[in-house]
């Protein structure tokens, strides 16, 4: 049995080393990781399905939907978005104040409503007197705090990157993050994903060559 002057003794490589000896033991169980494989497939699948029903949906909205069009609910649509777009301001504001990890989700999610919000004012405000209202408020409001959340989250996203990279004992370049490979894929081993080491790189298809984008 080791005990803690013997592992305070050793060096930060050895120390390493051990850690990623003990992770190594976390050996997967073969059903799992069939699973595992099966929810893969099955959601690359699902994704390939909607990509495809998607593009015949927009070819048929393209060439059936109206120009013009009267609707009803306008109010309720409306609101109903805002308050959404709240809610994730306010998520956002309580994981950056509580340094919650979730903050990176919040900032995409804020991101992606601010970017609906700019998009739906525009076109459904063309030829109307609020266009050019909608169109500065676009430019100047949704858009630059959506451009600001997204770099947000990307950065925290390689500040996570870079601190497994490290931790791994990697040296050199981090990988960039459309490179870096997602920790916990390997079913039943999500610890030996997080500190696997450089061989980890080797599934990926690249080495320690390449910068964080």
């Amino acid at each position: 049995m080791i005990d803690e002057e013997q592992l305070r003794r050793l060096s930060s490589g050895e120390r390493l080393e051990l850690i990623r000896a003990l992770a190594a033991m976390n050996a997967p169980d073969p059903a799992s990781i069939a699973a595992g494989a099966r929810r893969r497939a099955l959601a690359l699948a699902l994704i390939i399905v909607c990509c495809v029903v998607l593009v015949a949906w927009i070819g048929v909205l393209a060439a059936t939907l109206p120009r013009y069009y009267r609707t009803g609910g306008w109010r309720g649509a409306w609101v109903g978005f805002d308050v959404f777009l709240l809610a994730a301001f306010a998520a956002t504001g309580w994981a950056s104040w509580k340094r919650r990890q979730m903050l990176i989700i919040c900032l995409v999610v804020l991101a992606t409503l601010l970017c609906c919000d700019a998009w739906f004012d525009v076109v459904l405000d063309a030829r109307t007197p609020g266009f050019y209202w909608s169109l500065a408020s676009a430019l100047v409001i949704e858009l630059p705090l959506a451009t600001l959340a997204i770099a947000a989250a990307r950065r925290f996203l390689s500040l996570t990157s870079r601190a497994m990279w490290r931790y791994q004992g990697n040296e050199g370049p981090v990988p960039r993050l459309r490179d870096m490979r997602l920790v916990g894929t390997s079913a039943g081993r999500p610890l030996h994903d997080l500190l696997a080491g450089p061989e980890a790189c080797a599934e990926t298809g690249r080495g320690p060559a390449g910068q964080v984008s």
